[in-house]
């Protein structure tokens, strides 16, 4: 039978970066396409160890109901952790445990943004929390991206135009780009925002993995009345299957997700939070951290060596401080065909699998020259070995 979908689902298509990755069931495809930590960095035994002991000692909270805000302990240790970074203010800020940061972008959405409301994101950006955002039928319009951060120029043009109900930010590491926004920018979106009453939604996946240069502070640091929205996750640094993330917010922004979570899923998986909790409280974050931000130096690394030994010279790339990414750039002129191409033949032909920029745009149709790539997930022989294959594909399309 023809199905009649809601006009909620039905504009809504399939991630390319999900079509992208059929491809790389296939064994003999190399995956530069994916988002995930690096397996090395995963703490395994640590979340065995920690497992067995939640089913010996706590089986009856860990199988049953739990609160939609989430489990008290792990709260608990969520605010402590925020707090000693200034993102959490006791006295009007409350935490919810989500299922994932993609939960927390697409929650914070849902109560807040009517349809047809203004929400201004970067451009390019995450294709999980765009695709989030266009099933509520926002109205959403892109601020370019520049190297560091959002051109603030521009968004102050969209604000004042009026209309704009939220502000969609990733300040570190960036996905796609790998970028960093400055403190300078940081200030003046927040102030901008404030100027034209406009609430920031600022997501934090990665900012506990930066593997260089100098920690800037969140965006949410700037708060005093609860204008900033902060989401974060345990997925870059313990583990994105648990699919454990959380909300930083004004109290009454909270009790809002509160009961729209209940109608989604009721509560995050338990024995999810009861992991995380028992990790925070038995090892030392920071020390792990460490360790994590050592393998992604390592990583990144080696793979900005290899993209400059072997990749076009016409091609230019970003040199993150820290997350998953890198993003390329073909020369100018190049069409957004001629880079779909490239990442088409990449993966058919060649069998290593990349991400087109197309993926990270408003609309698929937006013209960019961009491509990425992810530096976590593939082993370190596969990227020597990736890097210089499309290597010898982009000298082949465009030249030494």
């Amino acid at each position: 039978m023809e199905f009649k979908f809601s006009e909620k689902v039905s504009h809504l298509q399939a991630s390319a970066i999900r079509e992208i990755l059929k491809y790389s069931a296939d064994p003999e495809v190399i995956s530069f396409a994916a988002g995930s930590p690096a397996p090395e960095a995963l703490p395994a035994k640590e979340l065995e160890e920690l497992s067995k002991e939640i089913l010996e000692e706590e089986p009856s909270i860990a199988f049953q109901y739990g609160v939609t805000e989430g489990y008290t302990p792990l709260r608990e240790e969520v605010k402590k952790i925020l707090a000693a970074r200034g993102v959490f203010d006791p006295e009007y800020d409350d935490v919810i445990i989500t299922s994932g940061a993609q939960q927390a972008n697409e929650l914070s959405a849902k109560v807040l943004c009517n349809e047809n409301d203004v929400m201004l994101v970067e451009s390019p950006s995450f294709i999980g929390s765009l695709n989030a955002f266009k099933s509520y039928h926002v109205a959403l319009k892109g601020v370019r991206l520049e190297s560091d951060g959002v051109n603030i120029e521009e968004l102050e043009q969209k604000l004042a135009e009026g209309g704009v109900k939220l502000v969609y930010l990733i300040p570190n590491f960036q996905n796609p780009t790998g970028n960093t926004m400055s403190w300078e920018k940081r200030v003046k979106a927040f102030e901008l925002c404030k100027k034209y009453d406009a609430v920031i939604l600022e997501d934090n996946p990665y900012g506990d993995l930066r593997f260089a240069g100098e920690d800037i502070k969140s965006i949410k640091t700037l708060d005093t009345e609860g204008r900033v929205i902060y989401s974060g996750t345990f997925s870059k640094i313990l583990s994105p299957g648990i699919r454990v993330g959380y909300v930083c917010a004004h109290k009454d922004i909270i009790q809002k997700i509160v009961v729209c979570k209940q109608v989604a899923d009721v509560h995050t998986t338990m024995w999810s939070q009861m992991l995380c909790c028992r990790f925070l409280k038995k090892y030392d974050l920071d020390e792990h951290l460490k360790k994590l931000r050592k393998v992604y130096e390592k990583k990144t690394t080696l793979m900005l060596s290899q993209i400059e030994k072997n990749f076009s010279s016409k091609i230019t790339f970003t040199r993150p401080q820290g997350g998953l990414f890198i993003y390329c750039t073909l020369p100018e002129g190049v069409t957004t065909q001629q880079m779909v191409d490239f990442c088409t033949k990449a993966v058919k032909e060649y069998k290593i699998a990349i991400v087109p920029g197309t993926a990270f745009e408003i609309s698929e149709t937006d013209e960019t020259r961009s491509f990425r790539l992810n530096f976590s997930t593939p082993t370190d022989e596969n990227i020597i070995k990736g890097t210089e294959i499309l290597g010898r594909l982009s000298k082949e399309m465009f030249g030494d």
